[in-house]
């Protein structure tokens, strides 16, 4: 039984990685880019981002001021056992956030959107958000945090079947543009968006993949994949680099995420991260004891699932 106590453990300690240790694949792509950045102030800003990033670290302190705003998502397995239910669950989450704002310190971003009230610790109505997700055959939890910037970054457009790849990759095109010409973005980031479902679906699939995939990782369907790559390549021949001053280094990674949808509409949502990336993930194992790392590895075969019903992992193993 996973007690109440160990949850919260693990959401404080990722809550303090994500605001100080930047992603390993993040850091290595940033690192690709300087070499191939012929814009002069677009390769000062990503040395600069370097040597923050190792400041931050020696220090133990945030990389940016600002830490946007901390959330989770968390995969619990069928054969997972947790005190206090999924509402002690929530409690610990909400406890772990407070208390990381006051020691990492996280900056209070989280005000009323009315009255602009604050408790001073990111904590209110429906803040930090939850994100659910199951896992078959597993007794672990995997709980992730990513600090996301509220404010910016994000755009959708209903496209229509008779757009098609052209459509995605023209609306690809103008975000990127609007949100370098606009200051609307911390780039260069990775890049996630979201094709398929309703609205709602269409803009969850983007943002995780902007937050949930490591820079590298790439989608199964090799058509997807493809696509992936040519929209990085597209993001990154648009005259902009770091910061939005003039280059080639936009987009570290492109991700793309797909839902079934309509039948008369293709909704398209674009998401960019920031430029530190700020993501931890720890599992939780059925003892107690837990492990960290930085890939939420949040995908899995079970999430894309097309069927009904999903065979056991005893049965994919018998199979093989």
């Amino acid at each position: 039984m996973i007690e109440n106590a160990t949850i919260e453990k693990a959401a404080y300690d990722v809550m303090t990685k994500a605001a100080i240790d930047i992603p390993n694949d993040y850091l290595e792509g940033i690192r690709g880019m300087v070499d191939l950045e012929t814009g002069d102030l677009s390769a000062f800003v990503l040395k600069a981002m370097l040597d923050n990033y190792e400041a931050a670290t020696e220090d133990r302190r945030p990389m940016c001021a600002d830490t946007g705003l901390p959330r989770y998502w968390v995969k619990v397995g069928d054969n997972a056992r947790f005190s206090g239910g999924f509402t002690g669950f929530e409690r610990a989450l909400r406890s772990a956030t407070a208390r990381a704002t006051q020691d990492v310190p996280l900056r209070p971003n989280r005000v009323h959107p009315l009255w602009r009230t604050e408790h001073n610790n990111n904590i209110g109505i429906n803040a930090p958000e939850v994100e659910w997700s199951f896992e078959p055959d597993a007794d672990w939890i995997d709980v992730t945090t990513v600090h996301k910037g509220g404010l910016f970054g994000t755009d959708y457009r209903m496209l229509f079947p008779g757009d098609g790849l052209d459509g995605i990759k023209r609306f690809f095109l103008d975000t990127l543009i609007a949100f370098g010409k606009r200051g609307l973005a911390c780039q260069p980031a990775i890049v996630g968006v979201g094709i398929g479902g309703s609205k709602d679906t269409c803009m969850q699939l983007g943002k995780q993949a902007a937050c949930l995939r490591a820079v590298g990782d790439r989608n199964p369907d090799p058509k997807i994949a493809e696509l992936e790559m040519e929209l990085k390549e597209l993001g990154n021949s648009i005259g902009m680099g770091a910061m939005g001053f003039i280059g080639s280094s936009m987009v570290v990674d492109c991700h793309i995420e797909v839902g079934f949808t309509h039948t008369g509409g293709m909704p398209v949502s674009v998401h960019t991260f920031c430029l530190s990336s700020r993501r931890a993930t720890a599992r939780i194992h059925a003892d107690g004891s837990i492990a960290y790392r930085s890939d939420p590895q949040w995908f899995t075969p079970y999430m894309r699932r097309e069927t009904i019903e999903w065979p056991s992992q005893q049965a994919l193993d018998k199979s093989a």
